[in-house]
């Protein structure tokens, strides 16, 4: 069992030096895309918490329950479950998250500017 766990774990640090500009392989690719969807939902995070800092009680009510609605709509599109196991469209999944940090930091623009407008969230 220790030496499958030291192979897997050499293994899977091997990947940690794929070159994501020339994918050798699926598992390459997958790594990258991987990378790339984690860098883009710690934006969304970040640009999340800065909103919520500029709205009142309501408009941050308003926020979360758009955020959900959002995650759900999210997982329908781009993710599904089998009897061979669950699947997840990276490239669906950051396109997704790429527009929806869009969404936040263009009403995080508007709050900062004009005012927060509860109407959009």
């Amino acid at each position: 069992m220790k030496k499958y766990l030291v192979l897997l774990l050499a293994a899977l640090s091997l990947n940690a030096f794929a070159d994501c500009d020339h994918v050798r392989n699926d598992f390459d690719d997958l790594y990258c895309l991987n990378k790339v969807y984690i860098q883009t939902d710690k934006d969304l995070n970040e640009s999340y918490g800065k909103l919520a800092k500029l709205l009142d009680a309501d408009g941050k009510s308003k926020l979360k329950s758009g955020q959900l609605a959002w995650i759900k709509d999210r997982n329908d599109q781009c993710s599904y479950k089998n009897e061979r196991g669950f699947f997840v469209n990276l490239d669906c999944a950051t396109n997704t998250t790429r527009e929806r940090l869009q969404f936040l930091q263009e009403r995080t623009r508007e709050c900062q500017s004009a005012g927060c407008m509860k109407s959009k969230l």
